[in-house]
């Protein structure tokens, strides 16, 4: 199954003032977390530039890539692209396994009114993990998940959403830098055809891949 890279001209566009808005209560509530709690506990928690990610979304919905409007955050953090994509009209989840970043993220989301679910589990569905390979982490994805003639005989679910991963239309992720083929072979593996993935990369870099329609014909196993 082939993923392509989607072109992104989305230096024009604008953040809208009901996401300013949102945004500016997000980093609000995001400094006082970053001062009161554990945040120095937590070198390794950065945010994603939420700017950046709007116009991203904002140019995929636009266009209607995605061919639905199923939005999953793979480690959402705080939960601020979650809502985002949530205020964009989609059915948005967020998957986070740290459970006070979970309670904090739930909050937001409430305080503004949004229409999000966060939930506290891991990114790797029922089954699948990675473990470390020469440089990079490496997918393991479980025996009982396999295509035979183009027909998937097993999809995931996370727990606590309503649906299985092939009918997610749209994921997104902010990997480190090791993760970075992992996580686009769990997008292979466990998206639908026709699913988009966004990555933000860091220091301004974001990406984004959509998983090509299969033809009917494919005999691929994982």
């Amino acid at each position: 199954m082939a993923i392509i890279q989607i072109d992104l001209p989305i230096s024009g566009i604008k953040i809208s003032p009901e996401i300013a808005r949102f945004i500016k209560s997000a980093d609000r509530m995001m400094e006082e977390y970053d001062d009161a709690n554990e945040y120095r506990k937590r070198p390794n928690f950065v945010h994603c530039d939420p700017q950046l990610f709007y116009a991203t979304i904002r140019y995929a919905t636009d266009l209607n890539l995605p061919l639905g409007r199923v939005f999953c955050e793979w480690g959402s953090g705080f939960g601020m692209s979650t809502c985002i994509a949530a205020l964009l009209g989609y059915e948005a989840y967020g998957i986070e396994l740290d459970p006070e970043v979970v309670k904090l993220s739930r909050k937001l989301a409430q305080s503004q009114d949004i229409n999000a679910t966060i939930l506290e589990t891991s990114y790797f569905p029922n089954g699948f993990s990675s473990y470390p390979g020469s440089g990079d982490d490496e997918l393991i994805v479980p025996p009982e998940y396999s295509r035979i003639h183009g027909e998937v005989r097993h999809m995931p679910r996370y727990e606590g959403m309503a649906c299985d991963t092939d009918e997610i239309d749209l994921f997104f992720v902010y990997p480190w830098p090791k993760e970075h083929e992992m996580f686009q072979d769990l997008f292979n593996a466990v998206a639908g055809d026709g699913a988009v993935l966004i990555a933000y990369y860091g220091d301004g870099e974001i990406c984004a891949y959509q998983k090509l329609v299969s033809d009917g014909d494919d005999s691929e196993s994982y």
